[in-house]
C-alpha cells in the first residue's frame, strides 16, 4: 500500500470516523491497493457480464459476454465492447477503483447519474476512498458488522451471498478470511 494511499484513507477515515485498519483492509482485498492501472493509468475495473445481462436487453454475444476475471487487459476490451450497446448498462454492471463499487450503486453515493459516479472515480484516488466511505455510511447493516467485526457479515454484504462459492470456483482464499487478516495486518 502506498503512503499516498495510506495517508487518504487516514483523512477520509476520520472525517467518517470509521476504523483506519478496516478502511485499508477493504482497499488491499479489492484491489491490493491500486486504483489506476499502472500500464494504461485507466482506472481498475471489474466488468460484471452477469449484471449486463439483467440491465441491458441483448442477447450474450460480443467480447462483453466473454468476459472472466481480474486481467485488466480483458476488462477493458469486454466493457468497451458493452458500453457501446448500452453506455449505462455498461457502467452499472462494472465495480470501479480502489473499492471496486458496483456502478449502479451510484444513487446510494449521491449521484445523479452512473457516469457522475465514474467520473468522480476517475478523477483521484481520494475520490475512489471516498466512495469506499459513503458506500460503508450508507449501509447499517453494514456498519454493524464492521464495529462487530464479523467477517463473514461484512464479505456477504460487500461481496454478494456467493461470496464462498467464487472463492472455491477460482481456488481463492473466502473473502472473510482475507478482511480478516487484512484488519489484522493493519490493526497493529
Amino acid at each position: 500500500m502506498t503512503k499516498q494511499i495510506i495517508d487518504l484513507t487516514i483523512k477520509i477515515s476520520k472525517a467518517f470516523n470509521f476504523e483506519l485498519a478496516v478502511m485499508l483492509s477493504f482497499i488491499e482485498v479489492e484491489t491490493g491497493g491500486q486504483g489506476f492501472d499502472s500500464k494504461t493509468g485507466k482506472i481498475i475495473i471489474q466488468f460484471e457480464p452477469s449484471w449486463y445481462k439483467k440491465k441491458a436487453p441483448y442477447a450474450p454475444s460480443g467480447l462483453w459476454s466473454l468476459n472472466k476475471v481480474d486481467v485488466q487487459a480483458k476488462e477493458w476490451p469486454a466493457f468497451t465492447n458493452a458500453f457501446k450497446l448500452n453506455e449505462n448498462a455498461a457502467m452499472e454492471s462494472t465495480s470501479i477503483g480502489l473499492p471496486q463499487i458496483m456502478g449502479f450503486h451510484y444513487k446510494r453515493l449521491g449521484f445523479n447519474s452512473v457516469g457522475e459516479m465514474w467520473d468522480h472515480a476517475k478523477e483521484s484516488l481520494e475520490n475512489q476512498i471516498w466512495q469506499l466511505a459513503k458506500f460503508i455510511d450508507t449501509d447499517k447493516n453494514l456498519k454493524k458488522a464492521i464495529l462487530n467485526k464479523d467477517w463473514f457479515t461484512i464479505a456477504k454484504i460487500y461481496n454478494g451471498a456467493g461470496f464462498l462459492e467464487l472463492a472455491r470456483k477460482y481456488k481463492r482464499e473466502p473473502y472473510n478470511i482475507s478482511m480478516e487478516k487484512a484488519y489484522k495486518k493493519y490493526s497493529v
